[in-house]
């Protein structure tokens, strides 16, 4: 289940947003060749990546920042992009620049943080900027949780695309982290979904004091939970049918 795109595009230009975006695909590219030196890349994530052990010792502290804008590969970066795209306009447009780049940076060292406490001893490199980008999502679903958000669901033959409500997809895919969390091993590699179900909440806390002074309840009652610009008018997908 993937979403494709929301249907209250931002009524001004997201900068911040799009800084981001562009500055992940940059440094991305500055050490992409670094992925044919298995030994160098190595070293690389030894340096600027997030090492639970090495923080809590008190070394590399610097890495709760750096490692939010380094990624795994060019799936994991795509990924979270997309996210960043499609949720990061209208949270910025309600926030203002300054206080949306602050909630992105202080959700994507949240996150961090969560994971760090779940595998304190782990040497394991953590990149990526999805919990940051977990607590854009937070703040979306706080602010706008009847958005319809077009995904593209995937069932092995079956490629459909429909809108869905903001909170269905944000809270299916919190609960999914949070399921992720309690079954896998944190000291190990893989996805560090702590991370994401961290910085998510992170998002909503730190979203809680703009939405009280927009009128807590008062506020979705006025916008009916949705972004307050015109909804976008999309052409319906069509999907080939392919004979059986």
């Amino acid at each position: 289940m993937f979403p494709i795109r929301d249907h209250n595009p931002s009524g001004r230009t997201p900068y911040v947003t799009y800084g981001l975006m562009a500055l992940n695909v940059l440094i991305f590219l500055s050490y992409v060749s670094l992925f044919a030196d298995e030994r160098a890349l190595g070293r690389f994530f030894f340096d600027y990546a997030a090492i639970p052990a090495r923080i809590l010792s008190g070394d590399s502290l610097s890495t709760l920042l750096t490692s939010m804008f380094l990624h795994g590969g060019w799936l994991h970066l795509a990924g979270n992009m997309l996210f960043l795209y499609i949720f990061g306009d209208n949270v910025e447009d309600e926030m203002g620049h300054a206080r949306f780049l602050a909630l992105y940076l202080a959700s994507g060292i949240a996150a961090s943080s969560i994971h760090i406490l779940s595998a304190p001893t782990s040497m394991v490199p953590v990149v990526g900027a999805s919990g940051a980008i977990a607590g854009v999502m937070g703040a979306y679903l706080l602010l706008f949780p009847k958005a319809r958000i077009d995904i593209l669901l995937i069932l092995i033959i079956i490629f459909r695309v429909f809108p869905i409500p903001a909170w269905i997809m944000l809270a299916v895919w919190f609960g999914m982290q949070f399921i992720g969390g309690v079954g896998s091993d944190p000291n190990g590699g893989g996805v560090a979904y702590w991370a994401h179900a961290g910085g998510f909440v992170a998002g909503v806390l730190l979203t809680i004091p703009l939405w009280l002074r927009l009128g807590g309840p008062a506020f979705w009652r006025r916008t009916d939970g949705h972004p307050p610009h015109p909804e976008a008018r999309y052409a319906t997908s069509r999907i080939p049918k392919v004979r059986r």
